[in-house]
């Protein structure tokens, strides 16, 4: 048993330092490529240099030097962004306040050239508690605590502007609704001027009063016209002209036949 026990403790033993060995060659290996990519940044070949120090991160992820190089060497590009991950990847591995330090100082570089002043204030109070002694760490949070005071002095007036703008907008559509409204009256205006032409004929007179006229004047002339089995007015003039002459000559003709049979009177013989 004693000696299973011990043979299981020499493979441990054995397996922990094959393992030791292999980490640190790995840390050799990777701090190797950091170096050659250090030398290929100071010569500016920064695609060649950038290609070193994914190797090294690739063997050795938690490797301060490779985040933290790289991170520089993106902020000289301007690629901010990616130079505020590596500072952060930096950050989060740092073993030491010095590492933790450089990291977020260069952090709140990046974040001033982002303007984000607010956030640059906490990344130097940070880089001053794990280094409170760095003359250039407390300069430039003097300088990020200024420019955060005159953002936050800026947001009123930002406001101000939009509530401009928004008052710009308002009048804008009080001013397209009258337009709106105006067209409106016009186009109304033009439908019942429309709608009067139509009513009125060709020499401008309305066609309603027009053709009520005409309706009156049928309606007097049918008036006028006598009804079937009727006489109009001539007719009765002409038959009583008529009645009255054929009675006239009855009663010459009854006159000449008095005269006619009357007797002679003579004088009385006495």
């Amino acid at each position: 048993m004693k000696h299973l026990l011990a043979y299981i403790l020499f493979l441990v033993t054995v397996t922990t330092f094959a393992q030791d060995k292999k980490e640190e060659k790995q840390t050799l290996q990777a701090q190797s490529y950091v170096a050659e990519a250090n030398d290929l940044a100071v010569n500016d070949a920064f695609i060649e240099a950038e290609m070193e120090y994914r190797k090294a991160l690739s063997l050795k992820p938690t490797q301060v030097a490779g985040a933290y190089n790289l991170g520089h060497q993106y902020f000289k590009k301007g690629n901010f962004e990616e130079a505020l991950f590596r500072h952060q990847q930096a950050v989060k591995n740092a073993t030491s306040k010095e590492e933790k330090h450089r990291a977020y100082h260069n952090i709140g570089n990046i974040l001033m050239e982002e303007k984000k002043c607010k956030e640059a204030v906490e990344a130097y109070k940070s880089a001053l508690r794990n280094n409170p002694s760095d003359d250039e760490t407390r300069y430039n949070y003097a300088v990020a605590k200024e420019c955060a005071v005159n953002q936050k002095n800026d947001e009123p007036q930002e406001e101000d502007n939009e509530g401009d703008n928004n008052k710009d907008k308002e009048e804008n559509k009080d001013e397209n609704q009258k337009e709106n409204n105006e067209k409106e009256q016009e186009d109304q205006g033009e439908d019942d001027k429309k709608e009067g032409d139509q009513d009125k004929d060709k020499d401008g007179e309305p066609k309603d009063e027009k053709e009520n006229e005409q309706k009156e004047g049928d309606q007097k002339n049918e008036q006028k016209q006598p009804q079937p089995g009727q006489l109009s007015p001539q007719q009765i003039k002409n038959l009583l002209e008529a009645m009255n002459n054929q009675e006239q000559k009855v009663q010459e003709k009854i006159n000449a036949q008095k005269v006619k049979g009357a007797k002679l009177q003579t004088e009385k013989d006495w």
